[in-house]
């Protein structure tokens, strides 16, 4: 007879009486039997050798057994087991009321939180047969498609796991950028670049346009080294990022030696994208300049407008479609053409989704540093005389070295939490939409040694 709690197999355990092997028609033990009345089982001469007793309750007052079983009787058959079928409502079979209290069938219940009711197989039962064993996952993430979550949850586990040289990477950059930067804005900025005109209300239209270019250009040489930092903190993240989607760690330099082949690629890549970028923009804007030269102002700027709000969406749209050609530059150790066709053959039919998680990404990154970079801004302004002025002004007219060093400090914390997560989510979708397209994670998988990955655990794709 089987031991378990509240289960019998049908036909298991012999009858009194009949030996083991013999078997009998399974007869229920709520109605009457066929050749007999209803209630009076047992009356009918050949049902003298039956199990049957002739001690039967009256019709319609049978119940189930509240305690145990009589000795030789069977227990009535338990409902099926974890992983079998959907569970009715009340957590259990029988629900509230039922043996077993309200957790189920039995002590505990079945699926309770008795000695048998918890489910030995996580993943399997539950509603349902279930799914396959949980993936493997031999660093920040696991080895099958990801979630929005569990992409910035790897981005920020990256940077936690290996902060020594996450953190030192991104402070090598930062410092070494914002030290050109303040250089360049205290040396030969503030003495070239004048907007005054913009705070002078009978300042011509000419003087105006002089200091909005003055400001273009000062705002673009900053916007310049910052990219090149940016771009050398990504290749070097990439290489850190990838290393850790197999729990294997990497020192600077590694970093450096793996990453130093394709730097000047890298280079070119972001170059020709904001090429384009600016080219697209250009071409919309182009026919309203055109109008508005001719002599029609009003009509001339309305087009540009126009042209220029769908050339924005147009080079937003190409650059989500070219924003994995980084990571396949660096980890394929593609040509540019060839790392922007992997990156349209990437996003292809995931447009939005790759769109939402990288601007996600950009908005809480940007959020986090903005928390950190505002308050030295505004210390900068104070000590430097220039108050809640100098903040609106920042890096738009002539600023003193007190409020470039204070603010610069609080850009390099600021980059410091920026550079890890954009370039780890990049990295990392890059990841998932391999392991989506083309199954990298039985590749990942080897190369992280992980044994039987494909048979036990099944594929990611």
């Amino acid at each position: 007879m089987n031991d378990t709690p509240g289960w019998a197999s049908p036909g298991s355990a012999p009858s009194d009486g009949q030996e083991p092997g013999a078997s009998d028609p399974a007869v229920p033990t709520d109605r009457p039997g066929p050749a007999e009345p209803a209630g009076q089982p047992g009356t009918d001469p050949q049902d003298q050798n039956s199990k049957w007793s002739k001690e039967q309750p009256p019709a319609g007052q049978w119940s189930a057994p509240t305690g145990a079983p009589n000795p030789g009787q069977a227990p009535p058959p338990p409902p099926p087991g974890p992983g079998w079928g959907g569970q009715p409502p009340g957590g259990g079979y029988g629900g509230p009321g039922a043996p077993g209290g309200p957790g189920g069938y039995g002590p505990g219940g079945y699926g309770g939180q008795g000695p048998y009711g918890g489910n030995p197989y996580p993943g399997w039962g539950g509603g349902a047969w279930g799914g396959p064993p949980p993936a493997a996952k031999p660093g920040v993430i696991p080895l099958r498609p990801l979630g929005v979550g569990e992409i910035l949850d790897g981005a920020v586990s990256t940077m936690r796991t290996y902060w020594r040289t996450v953190l030192g990477i991104s402070l090598t950059v930062a410092v070494f950028t914002e030290i050109i930067v303040i250089l360049v804005q205290g040396l030969i900025l503030n003495d070239t670049v004048s907007t005054d005109a913009l705070e002078d209300p009978s300042a011509s239209f000419d003087e105006v346009s002089r200091a909005l270019g003055d400001t273009m250009i000062s705002s673009g040489v900053v916007f310049l080294v910052s990219l090149i930092g940016t771009i050398t903190a990504t290749a070097l993240l990439t290489t850190v990022t990838s290393r850790a989607v197999l729990g294997k760690s990497v020192t600077i330099g590694e970093a450096w030696r793996d990453a130093r082949p394709q730097l000047l690629r890298l280079f070119g890549l972001i170059f020709l994208l904001l090429l384009i970028a600016f080219g697209i923009v250009i071409v919309g804007v182009l026919p309203g300049l055109l109008v508005a030269v001719a002599g029609a102002d009003g009509p001339g700027a309305a087009l540009g407008i126009l042209g220029g709000l769908g050339a924005a969406v147009v080079a937003v749209w190409l650059m989500v479609r070219f924003s994995l050609s980084s990571p396949a530059l660096m980890l394929e150790k593609q040509s540019i053409t060839k790392s922007m066709s992997r990156s349209v053959k990437l996003v292809r039919g995931s447009w939005w989704r790759v769109f939402g998680i990288q601007l996600l990404a950009t908005v809480i990154a940007n959020i986090v540093a903005s928390i950190v970079v505002i308050p030295f801004t505004l210390i900068a302004s104070a000590f430097s005389g220039d108050g809640v002025s100098g903040f609106l002004n920042a890096g738009a007219g002539d600023v003193g070295w007190t409020y470039l060093i204070i603010s610069g400090v609080g850009a390099v914390i600021g980059s410091m939490i920026t550079f890890p997560i954009t370039a780890g989510v990049t990295v990392l979708l890059y990841i998932d939409q391999r392991i989506r397209r083309e199954a990298l994670d039985l590749e990942l998988a080897r190369a992280a040694g992980v044994q039987d990955y494909g048979t036990a655990a099944g594929s990611g794709s």
